[in-house]
Protein backbone atom coordinates (compact mmCIF):
# COMPACT_ATOMS: atom_id res chain seq x y z
CA UNK A 1 0.00 0.00 0.00
CA UNK A 2 0.97 3.68 -0.01
CA UNK A 3 2.14 3.37 3.61
CA UNK A 4 5.01 1.04 2.60
CA UNK A 5 7.28 2.87 0.13
CA UNK A 6 9.76 0.03 -0.37
CA UNK A 7 11.96 -2.59 1.27
CA UNK A 8 14.64 -0.04 2.22
CA UNK A 9 12.15 2.12 4.11
CA UNK A 10 10.08 0.74 7.03
CA UNK A 11 6.29 1.08 7.08
CA UNK A 12 5.05 4.06 9.05
CA UNK A 13 1.54 3.93 10.42
CA UNK A 14 -0.50 7.03 11.08
CA UNK A 15 -0.58 8.10 14.71
CA UNK A 16 -3.81 7.51 16.60
CA UNK A 17 -5.99 10.63 16.74
CA UNK A 18 -6.67 11.84 20.27
CA UNK A 19 -10.14 13.36 20.03
CA UNK A 20 -11.05 16.05 22.55
CA UNK A 21 -14.12 15.61 24.77
CA UNK A 22 -15.85 18.33 22.73
CA UNK A 23 -15.07 16.55 19.45
CA UNK A 24 -16.36 13.22 20.79
CA UNK A 25 -19.53 14.93 22.00
CA UNK A 26 -20.10 16.45 18.54
CA UNK A 27 -19.37 13.14 16.79
CA UNK A 28 -21.67 11.20 19.14
CA UNK A 29 -24.57 13.62 18.63
CA UNK A 30 -24.09 13.39 14.85
CA UNK A 31 -24.03 9.59 15.15
CA UNK A 32 -27.28 9.62 17.14
CA UNK A 33 -28.95 11.51 14.26
CA UNK A 34 -27.54 9.27 11.53
CA UNK A 35 -25.12 6.36 11.60
CA UNK A 36 -23.97 6.86 8.01
CA UNK A 37 -22.68 10.19 6.71
CA UNK A 38 -22.74 11.18 3.07
CA UNK A 39 -19.76 12.93 1.49
CA UNK A 40 -21.30 16.39 1.95
CA UNK A 41 -22.09 15.86 5.65
CA UNK A 42 -18.63 14.40 6.23
CA UNK A 43 -16.98 17.38 4.53
CA UNK A 44 -19.07 19.84 6.54
CA UNK A 45 -18.38 18.08 9.85
CA UNK A 46 -14.65 17.82 9.11
CA UNK A 47 -14.44 21.53 8.33
CA UNK A 48 -16.41 22.50 11.43
CA UNK A 49 -14.32 20.27 13.72
CA UNK A 50 -10.92 20.93 12.08
CA UNK A 51 -10.40 17.22 11.41
CA UNK A 52 -9.78 15.42 8.13
CA UNK A 53 -12.60 13.68 6.30
CA UNK A 54 -10.69 10.40 6.73
CA UNK A 55 -10.65 10.89 10.52
CA UNK A 56 -14.42 11.50 10.51
CA UNK A 57 -15.04 8.50 8.24
CA UNK A 58 -12.89 6.22 10.40
CA UNK A 59 -14.55 7.41 13.61
CA UNK A 60 -17.99 6.62 12.18
CA UNK A 61 -16.84 3.17 10.98
CA UNK A 62 -15.40 2.39 14.42
CA UNK A 63 -18.51 3.70 16.16
CA UNK A 64 -20.77 1.50 14.02
CA UNK A 65 -18.64 -1.53 14.90
CA UNK A 66 -18.82 -0.61 18.60
CA UNK A 67 -22.63 -0.43 18.33
CA UNK A 68 -22.71 -3.79 16.53
CA UNK A 69 -20.63 -5.39 19.32
CA UNK A 70 -22.94 -3.94 21.98
CA UNK A 71 -26.08 -5.37 20.34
Amino acid sequence: GPECPGPEEPCRRRLRTAFSAEQISTLESSFQRQQYLGAAERRQLAGRMRLSEVQIKTWFQNRRMKLKRQL
